[in-house]
């Protein structure tokens, strides 16, 4: 059994991706900037700055100001919350609470590119006793996003500040996009990738996932083997 586990949040924990990705593309359309469904997932894990500067480069070859980015990241937002409250993902909660009981306390991370404070709030009022404030490493909290290193860099110093012997083999990500696979290997990290989603298995893979699976259900039946 690993001994810390750092979930993914969009996708992973919450099912929040097609409204995620509705909105990005509708936003991004009302300012005439090219950004389809496929494009959301395959960005996901960035911030919503580096998602917007991306775009923004790729379609006109320069970077939009602070108050462009800050404009259009917020007109998204606001779309994404006109949806109501996201649903968790079929079969977290009980792979969460499964890990949670188990004898080892493995530690259990959130580690996310959102800065979405609504969806931050709402784990906790959804998965009470899982994610402490301590153990979740989101937008505000790093300089670099994935596809960097740095979020689960950081989620391993913290894991390992709680469990000096801990070693990065013995860490689990649950990711299930290629820019968190590619953040979670960069780290040195064990990646599980779950394919929840409109991309395919052969996506994660092809990003570093040491293993994928279809459905939680599937890497909860793996971890129980383990």
């Amino acid at each position: 059994m690993f001994k810390a586990f750092f979930f993914d949040m969009d996708g992973v924990v919450f099912n929040s991706m097609p409204v995620h990705a509705h909105a990005w593309e509708v936003v991004m359309a009302k300012h005439g900037l090219p950004f389809t469904a496929r494009d959301c997932y395959l960005q996901e894990g960035r911030t919503g700055q580096s998602v917007i500067e991306e775009c923004y480069l790729r379609a006109r070859g320069c970077y939009p100001t602070e108050e462009e980015w800050k404009a259009i990241y917020q007109e998204k937002k606001d779309l994404f919350y006109s949806h109501g409250k996201a649903p968790l993902m079929d079969g977290i909660s009980d792979l969460l609470y499964w890990l949670h009981e188990q004898p080892s306390k493995p530690q259990i991370f959130l580690v996310t590119g959102s800065g979405m404070r609504t969806l931050l709030d709402e784990i906790n009022v959804e998965l009470p006793g899982i994610f402490a404030r301590e153990r979740m490493v989101t937008a505000f909290d790093y300089t670099h996003g994935k596809p960097d290193p740095e979020p689960y860099l950081i989620a391993y110093a913290k894991a390992k500040a709680a469990d000096p012997t801990l070693e990065k083999h013995e860490c689990c990500v649950v990711e299930n996009a290629p820019l968190g696979v590619q953040a979670g290997k960069g780290a040195g990290l064990f990646v599980a990738g779950v394919n929840t989603g409109i991309l395919t298995e052969a996506d994660l893979l092809a990003a570093g996932a040491d293993v994928t699976f279809p459905t939680m259900q599937a890497l909860h039946q793996y971890l129980k083997q383990q």
